[in-house]
């Protein structure tokens, strides 16, 4: 059983930043992570024939966020403009536009009448009733649940007020070689200084002792630190004790178990299929939308998985498929060929080719599902009216020896992202020395 400074639970970009950050001040540090790869929900997918530098996780820098882009300026890391057209195929029709809810600015409006928080989409009910409002209402639902992955019954209405208010849908970035550069290089940084990184390493116990803290992974195996930051996914934090992945404290901490359980944590399906030619391009879809697609960088459309993006700037044959919310969550124990058929089906309908012609021009495809996967059991977090008082219950240390970090426990706009990763593992560094 090896002693270091500090224990951390969790390579993904949290445990990493942290980790790093210890290091780079002198301190021990050993990261246990229960994948055979460091990254967690960030892995880039790359094979010299199909699937170069594809996401199987996040994939976007959202905007000019400081924390991210200093830290690939410091290692070294390009990126790219993921600027590009937005295009709706609503009604059997092709359109392109960069603001699809034409009652945008009422709905800003609105918000920022609201004195008392509330789910959105109870808000959206009481300030938007009727038939008028119908299509307001369902592209709502469709965005929270897409882009914030979150389920509109539980997602706070003052947070996503916040999120929409600084969103800069002009300022989106790819790293050049994906995400897993970056993890690449704060693993490197620790593993250069002495310190070990532990793949196959699945925790299931943590032991709060008078003078320190045991851990306990599934083959047994103890590892003791002064102190410990847990940054595994939130969605692993809510299982339930016996669940695959689940961690037991002993002894219980209750105020926390609580607070975890009043954190929002999204659903997510990602689908890559990456076919023989851009077919999207071809004359044949060309002459059907009355223009070409060649610049286009996503798609929204009400199908059963509703959102598509390309890489554009950068040309590719990969499309990209995206279900997220509730809709994610049902879908969860559907197997991947199920998804790929549902896939298939989606872009067969939008495009009126058959799903069959698609399949055949497909050379590699790949099914992430986030949310069936013990080890994340979701996709990122959303607020719910309860996020703020909870998150400052995760935020402060159990007798100042155990610690969390996670993009759930970031306070600001960037909420869900990297960045948030980022920043509240930095953020818990500061506060373990």
């Amino acid at each position: 059983m090896k002693k270091t400074d500090v224990l951390i639970i969790g390579a993904g970009a949290a445990g990493l930043m942290a980790a790093y950050k210890l290091v780079k001040v002198g301190k021990t540090v050993t990261v246990l992570e229960a994948r055979n790869h460091t990254g967690g929900r960030i892995h880039t997918l790359n094979n010299q024939l199909f699937f170069q530098h594809a996401e199987q996780g996040a994939e976007f820098v959202h905007g000019n966020l400081p924390v991210t882009l200093n830290l690939l300026k410091e290692a070294g890391i390009p990126y790219h403009s993921a600027n590009a057209a937005m295009w709706r195929y609503h009604n059997g029709q092709f359109e392109e536009n960069m603001q699809f809810i034409e009652e945008w600015d009422e709905l800003l409006a609105r918000l920022e009448e609201l004195q008392h928080d509330i789910p959105i989409n109870e808000f959206m009910e009481q300030a938007f009733p009727g038939d008028k409002y119908a299509r307001l209402r369902s592209n709502i639902w469709d965005f929270v649940s897409g882009y914030d992955t979150a389920d509109p019954r539980d997602a706070s209405t003052f947070a996503l007020r916040n999120e929409w208010k600084n969103e800069d849908m002009e300022a989106q970035h790819r790293i050049a070689g994906g995400y897993c550069t970056m993890i690449k290089y704060l693993a490197d940084t620790c593993k250069a200084a002495g310190n070990a990184i532990v793949l196959n390493a699945i925790v299931n116990k943590i032991q709060l002792l008078p003078n320190g803290i045991k851990v306990f992974t599934t083959d047994e195996v103890a590892y003791e630190a002064d102190k410990v930051i847990v940054a595994v996914p939130l969605g692993v934090l809510k299982a339930a004790g016996g669940e695959q992945g689940a961690i037991v404290f002993d002894p219980p901490i209750p105020d926390y178990s609580k607070a975890m359980q009043q954190l929002g944590f999204g659903a997510i399906i990602k689908v890559l299929l990456e076919f023989d030619e851009a077919f999207w391009e071809s004359e044949t879809v060309t002459a059907m939308v009355g223009t070409s697609l060649k610049n286009m960088g996503y798609l929204f459309s009400k199908e059963a998985i509703p959102t598509w993006w390309t890489q554009i700037p950068q040309r590719s044959t990969l499309l990209t498929g995206w279900l997220g919310g509730p809709a994610a969550f049902d879908k969860k124990d559907a197997s991947a060929e199920d998804i790929l058929k549902l896939a298939l089906t989606s872009l067969a309908n939008i495009f009126k080719i058959d799903a069959d012609t698609l399949k055949d021009k497909l050379i590699a495809w790949y099914v992430a599902n986030w949310t069936a996967d013990p080890l994340t059991r979701g996709s990122y977090s959303y607020d719910t009216i309860h996020s703020s008082e909870a998150r400052k219950i995760m935020n402060s240390p159990v007798e100042n020896k155990l610690f969390f970090a996670g993009e759930y426990l970031y306070d600001g706009a960037a909420i869900g992202t990297v960045e948030a990763a980022l920043s509240s593992g930095s953020g818990v560094a500061g506060c373990v020395l």
